[in-house]
């Protein structure tokens, strides 16, 4: 996709996990409830069922690539608590099976090879979405908070479980996912409300109670700034 200012693009619901890939340029991605700059030879990843926009920067050329998937709120999304939500990421593998896989679908009978394009976006998706090299600290840090998201983490709390300072772990956070710890905690958080949202009956006061959230209207209020709608809303 190429594109220029006053180029703008708002998915109140997106259907599923999103990915881009920038090959030249710059350009603005709504992430986490603020914009975030997106340059060449990094990309972006938002998970499914929240607000997504993107638009130009001035008057600078912006090309990239992206992938949406379809997605139910009944299965696990791509994105997990080790996915960077922005980072470094070579674009170009990922643009040129795209464009294999558009060229295939105008060929009659060539399902079997669509199957192998498709194949081969979903695994440079997950290259970026499902690192395989990550840092054992905050594999753990991340696996320990994510069972206990009612807690009330202070970025010392974290650290220690982590076995590194708080300035440290904000470092290492930041270059890993893109995120600072006190951001990936909310994040986590928002997710596990999504999910109780979608299969679960619990009154919203309780799921803001067992994601960390005294307070209903401030769990709301972080909700609507990351989600894009009210919890009522998302539930449906």
């Amino acid at each position: 996709m190429e594109a220029q200012s006053p180029f703008e693009i708002v998915r109140t619901n997106q259907s599923g996990t999103f990915m881009m890939a920038c090959l030249s340029g710059e350009g603005s991605i709504l992430v986490d409830g603020s914009w975030k700059s997106v340059k060449a030879g990094e990309a972006c990843l938002l998970p499914p069922f929240v607000a997504n926009a993107l638009k130009c920067v001035d008057d600078k050329a912006w090309t990239f690539c992206w992938v949406r998937y379809l997605e139910s709120k009944e299965t696990a999304p791509i994105v997990s608590s080790i996915s960077p939500v922005r980072g470094e990421y070579h674009p170009f593998p990922l643009n040129f099976a795209i464009e294999g896989l558009l060229a295939e679908c105008g060929v009659k009978g060539s399902v079997a090879l669509e199957h192998h394009w498709v194949e081969l976006i979903h695994q440079y998706v997950m290259r970026f979405a499902q690192p395989h090299q990550t840092d054992d600290r905050l594999w753990k840090l991340w696996q320990g908070v994510e069972a206990q998201l009612s807690y009330p983490w202070s970025l010392a709390e974290m650290g220690e479980l982590a076995c590194v300072s708080g300035e440290h772990l904000r470092r290492l956070c930041n270059k890993a996912l893109g995120r600072s710890p006190m951001q990936q905690l909310t994040f986590l958080r928002m997710q596990r409300a999504s999910q109780l949202l979608s299969e679960t009956d619990e009154k919203i006061e309780t799921i803001a109670r067992m994601t960390g959230y005294k307070n209903a209207f401030h769990f709301s209020n972080v909700f609507v700034d990351w989600v894009g709608v009210r919890p009522s809303e998302f539930r449906g």
